[in-house]
């Protein structure tokens, strides 16, 4: 009789799980996120309504899940807890190292040909090349990041500059893009690295106080930004990853508020091996194993 009880408890239990509309929602819903580049109030608003735009295109009920930083995004990831995520190049490579068969599969077409900017205090006159940043305070943004620090380490690097022994302190990590440039504003660093899709946008939008801060240095190309989505065919059904493929290639400015913050017309396709020389940086930097 307690056998026969004790089965009945267990079946009406996992009846319940089964039934609670909050476990099945947490299990329908098809998540989205993005590395904290931005605003977190602007991140929001924004992905909320891309999030809306994936709902009316694919069927699927998507939410936008913000994070507080880099690393988070990619632990959710690796956890499946996020589907689809806007992952910078590095944060991608580190992800997709951890989902085997996780696949980047849009982009903008800006982010074949990306750059980063090392911008400045106005009233530094004797900085004006990449190699005047030695002797100087400078700030990165996220460690995890690409465009605001990955590369510009790189092209530091080349330059022949330790950013740990030859710098006036050791370098400061931000966070984002946005947080880069405000502490150049404000003179708490000399100098900052910013990706240029940000800079660009600051200026157009009269966000830059030319008179505080001032950009003094553009680097080489790389590839960066992309939607990378995780094993989403296994979780909601054959044919998932194409169909939100499908929907990301079809949006336009006019699609979501996203498009403008992400300073995108519209995305493009792009594969895993168009990332292996952020891998290969990476790993001659110790970034990643």
């Amino acid at each position: 009789m307690k056998k026969l009880f004790a089965s009945f408890v267990t079946g009406f239990t996992a009846l319940s799980v089964l039934l609670n509309p909050t476990t099945l929602l947490a299990n329908t819903t098809f998540k989205i996120s993005a590395i904290p580049d931005y605003n977190a109030t602007e991140m929001t608003c924004s992905f909320d309504s891309f999030a809306d735009y994936l709902i009316k295109e694919t069927g699927l009920e998507v939410q936008y899940v913000p994070v507080t930083d880099y690393a988070a995004v990619v632990t959710a990831f690796r956890r499946g807890e996020i589907d689809l995520v806007w992952f910078g190049g590095l944060t991608g490579v580190q992800a997709r190292a951890r989902v085997a068969g996780s696949e980047a599969i849009a982009q903008r077409p800006q982010d074949e040909k990306f750059q980063s900017v090392f911008i400045k205090q106005a009233a530094l006159e004797n900085v004006k090349d990449i190699k005047d940043v030695k002797g100087h305070t400078l700030a990165f943004g996220s460690e995890s990041s690409t465009s605001g620090h990955l590369m510009p380490r790189f092209f530091l690097t080349e330059a022949g500059i330790n950013p740990e022994k030859d710098l006036d302190a050791q370098p400061t990590y931000s966070g984002s893009h946005d947080k880069t440039y405000g502490l150049v504003e404000a003179g708490s660093v000399q100098i900052g690295a910013v990706n240029k899709q940000y800079w660009d946008k600051m200026v157009k939008e009269g966000k830059v106080d030319s008179s505080k801060v001032v950009l003094f240095y553009t680097t080489s190309e790389y590839y960066d930004y992309n939607w990378t989505i995780n094993l989403v065919d296994k979780k909601f059904g054959e044919g998932t990853k194409e169909k939100v493929k499908v929907a990301l290639l079809k949006a336009d400015s006019a699609s979501s508020e996203v498009m403008n913050l992400l300073s995108a017309e519209k995305f493009i396709a792009t594969n895993n091996d168009n990332y292996n020389d952020i891998e290969k940086v990476a790993k001659e930097l110790k970034l990643i194993k």
